[in-house]
C-alpha cells in the first residue's frame, strides 16, 4: 500500500511533509485517509535519517 506515494525517499519526504502541513493534523490521519502504511513511511524516511516529530507534525 505504498503506491499512492513516491518510492524515492527524498521525494516522499517532500510530499509527506507538504501533505501534513496542508491537509492533516498528524501522520495517523494522513495514513488512514490515503490508506498507506505508517510503518512503511517511517522506515523509508528513516533510510535518509528523518523521523516524525509529533509536535511539529513533520519529518525532521
Amino acid at each position: 500500500m505504498f503506491s499512492k506515494l513516491p518510492n524515492d525517499p527524498v521525494i516522499l519526504l517532500s510530499v509527506v511533509n507538504t501533505k501534513l502541513r496542508d491537509f492533516y493534523q498528524n501522520l495517523d490521519d494522513l495514513c488512514e485517509d490515503m490508506q498507506v502504511s505508517k510503518d512503511m513511511i517511517l522506515e523509508k524516511l528513516k533510510e535518509i535519517d528523518y523521523e516524525y516529530d509529533n509536535t511539529k507534525n513533520q519529518f525532521v
